[in-house]
């Protein structure tokens, strides 16, 4: 009797407790999905970038996206007005938003359309640097909101070997912390981290990273970059456009880019 007692007890318990992790497991599917799915501004044509050397290495990021968007409507040629703010090594608080994003202080006379904010690397793997991000992230959410722009957060890749850092799962992080940073701003997400990691999966002999540091991007990493930065913010696709970075990068690694930055914005929208 006490054995028939006790199995069902047993039975009982690993019932309620696999109940729990069940929801434990809906309930942190559905904190990383992203609040905005869509574009918040039509085809935006004033464009500011803020945040550090992840943007400014290959030509700077910037650059690629405006080539790229150009290339996809040559008639924004001329209209396209991009702008970068960056510091090595800063987080995003070291930027005076205030003054990026007044009109007429950069050479833009009108106010940005998009800001698009990129912390830094390690702003997602530990508590502290997390709120020191979401801080600077609320601030920053209001002064551009006020002038009438949308945020939009760049969610940063991991870092790979030689790194000291290096950690496969930290990419978890990265992608839980931007999105639920986004949720709270009601801002746009650029999984730009995501498309590393699923080009590297597909492509593993690419070199997305500077093999010395494991942490900059390369100049096709760059470009992998700016191509999911061009699907998030326009919601175009990118494969079959024309700019291949003035020659450097060849018709086959851009084909894989292209297709990578197309299926990593699909999926993490669901668009």
């Amino acid at each position: 009797m006490t054995s028939t007692v006790s199995r069902a007890l047993a039975f009982r318990c690993r019932t309620a407790v696999a109940g729990i992790l069940a929801t434990c497991a809906a309930s942190i599917a559905i904190a990383v999905t992203p609040a905005v799915k869509q574009p918040q501004v039509d085809s935006p044509q004033r464009v500011l970038l803020i945040g550090n050397s992840y943007l400014y290495y290959g030509d700077s990021m910037h650059n690629h996206l405006r080539r790229i968007a150009a290339a996809a409507e040559p008639s924004w040629a001329k209209t396209l007005e991009y702008k970068s703010a960056t510091i090595g090594g800063a987080s995003l608080r070291d930027h005076n938003i205030d003054w990026l994003t007044k009109p007429g202080q950069i050479g833009v006379k009108e106010p940005f359309q998009l800001v698009i904010l990129q912390g830094h690397s390690a702003a997602a793997l530990s508590e502290k640097r997390q709120e020191t991000f979401r801080q600077a992230a609320i601030e920053a959410n209001k002064l551009i909101t006020s002038r009438g722009g949308k945020t939009a957060l760049y969610m940063t890749h991991a870092y790979v070997p030689p790194h000291k850092e290096a950690n496969p799962n930290s990419i978890r992080q990265i992608e839980a912390f931007y999105i639920k940073m986004g949720n709270e701003l009601n801002a746009l997400v650029i999984p730009v981290g995501l498309a590393f990691e699923e080009a590297y999966r597909r492509h593993p002999e690419m070199k997305l990273h500077k093999a010395y540091d494991g942490s900059h991007p390369s100049l096709i990493g760059t470009y992998l970059a700016a191509a999911t930065t061009f699907g998030a913010v326009y919601g175009r696709p990118t494969v079959g456009n024309s700019f291949d970075a003035f020659g450097e990068i060849d018709a086959a690694t851009l084909k894989k880019l292209q297709q990578v930055a197309d299926d990593t914005v699909k999926k993490f929208f669901g668009r």
